[in-house]
């Protein structure tokens, strides 16, 4: 007589455990955009490989943005803010290119709290878009970093990107400004910021507005 082999249940597994908040942001950057992190909490992005950053006063920033030439375009460079500054994503090597950027625009004599960020710096990853407030001219929750207008998945963001020109430099069309005139720009309102504090004048009142 055969017997019956003993019945063996299956191993369970365990319940996936969702992705926590960095682990999502993480999925986001490395995967929808195919942007380098850091490994380690909190999640941050590696600056001068697909871009560099021109870390600025908020308020300077937000007077920039508004500047008829520097509107959104076509496609439109990525912003984020954090606490009171703003970082705007430049083409690669632009960072390199500041210091003597600024002293042909004769803006070099000034300490005008313009930094550039580039290859071997990293930057807080801003909350991937729908997955947390909405990104405004005031300091983020507890400091967060966040998109103002953010990147878009499918995109190569290099397109979009302010970057040295002959041609936009010379006034040339474009989806993006032109590098030249975005540094002019900031530097122009971080000056001007510079004087009203220098003055004791009061500064203009942080206002939300819309990517």
């Amino acid at each position: 007589m055969v017997g019956s082999l003993p019945t063996i249940p299956l191993p369970v597994p365990p319940p996936r455990r969702p992705l926590d908040p960095g682990d999502r942001a993480r999925h986001w950057y490395e995967n929808e955009l195919g942007w380098a992190t850091v490994p380690g909490a909190p999640v941050r992005l590696v600056v001068g490989r697909r871009f560099d950053v021109l870390d600025v006063p908020l308020e300077a920033g937000r007077a920039a943005l508004r500047h008829p030439g520097l509107r959104p375009g076509v496609p439109a460079s990525p912003v984020a803010v954090q606490a009171d500054r703003m970082r705007l994503l430049v083409a690669a090597g632009s960072a390199e290119e500041l210091p003597g950027l600024l002293r042909w625009l004769e803006w070099d004599a000034l300490d005008l709290d313009l930094v550039g960020l580039g290859a071997g710096t990293q930057m807080d990853a801003p909350t991937p878009p729908g997955t947390g407030s909405r990104a405004r001219e005031r300091p983020g929750p507890q400091g967060a970093a966040e998109w103002l207008r953010p990147p878009e998945p499918g995109r190569e963001v290099e397109t979009s990107l302010p970057a040295m020109s002959a041609v936009s430099a010379l006034g040339g069309g474009g989806g993006a400004p032109d590098l030249v005139r975005l540094v002019n720009t900031v530097a122009t309102h971080c000056h001007r910021i510079r004087l009203r504090r220098a003055c004791g004048l009061p500064m203009a009142l942080p206002r939300a507005f819309g990517p």
